[in-house]
Parts: structure tokens; C-alpha cells; sequence
């Protein structure tokens, strides 16, 4: 019989205060599709292709989201959003940011 254990989320993980991101990536399932954990940033901004769907709950700080059409949207602590598989754009930290994450990436198809 398969022992089933919860995974606590810790709002207090440690952050590497050299490092630009941190990142804990507490639980992956077996098929490597489904994962979630803590992650951190500095302030910075970058382009990205999402090529999976992301949920995101903001523990701390700001984020904005401007998708390739230019449509922006703003992010702050206790917000939860959900950044779809396909979402081109830019993700700008405003303010150092912690959040939650639970990441969906669907197998290729053969």
C-alpha cells in the first residue's frame, strides 16, 4: 500500500539573497507533468513563451504580465492568477516577489 503524505507550502522558505531567482521545487509527479513549489525573485523583466499553464499565488511584492497585444496586468501579495499554455509576452518583478506555484506541462503527443 502506497503511502500518501501531504506537502506543506512554506510562505518562509529560504531565499538566496546572491542568487537572482530561488527557486524549491517541492513536489513532481511521476509523470513529470504536474509540479509545484516556491519561487523568488528580484526585481527584473523578461520575455516569455509559456509552453505549459502555471498558477500562481503571490505571497509578497508585484508582478506584471503584458501580453504580445499589450494588454498588462498587475499582480500583488494574496493574488492568485493562472498564466495559460501559449502566453507570449513579458514578465516584469516590480517589486521582489515570493510566490506559490503549481505548473501543468502536458506530454507531447506521439
Amino acid at each position: 500500500m502506497a503511502v500518501v503524505r501531504s506537502i506543506r507550502f512554506d510562505r518562509n522558505a529560504a531565499v538566496d539573497p546572491s542568487a537572482p531567482t530561488t527557486t524549491h521545487n517541492w513536489y513532481e509527479d511521476t509523470s513529470g507533468v504536474l509540479a509545484s513549489g516556491f519561487w523568488a525573485s528580484k526585481p527584473h523583466k523578461a520575455e516569455v513563451n509559456y509552453t505549459e499553464d502555471e498558477f500562481c499565488y503571490i505571497l509578497e511584492g508585484r508582478v506584471r504580465l503584458t501580453d504580445a497585444a499589450g494588454k498588462v496586468e498587475e499582480y500583488k501579495a494574496g493574488d492568485a492568477f493562472v498564466i495559460p499554455k501559449g502566453f507570449k509576452g513579458v514578465w516584469e518583478t516590480v517589486e521582489a516577489v515570493k510566490k506559490f506555484y503549481v505548473i501543468h506541462t502536458p506530454k507531447a503527443r506521439a
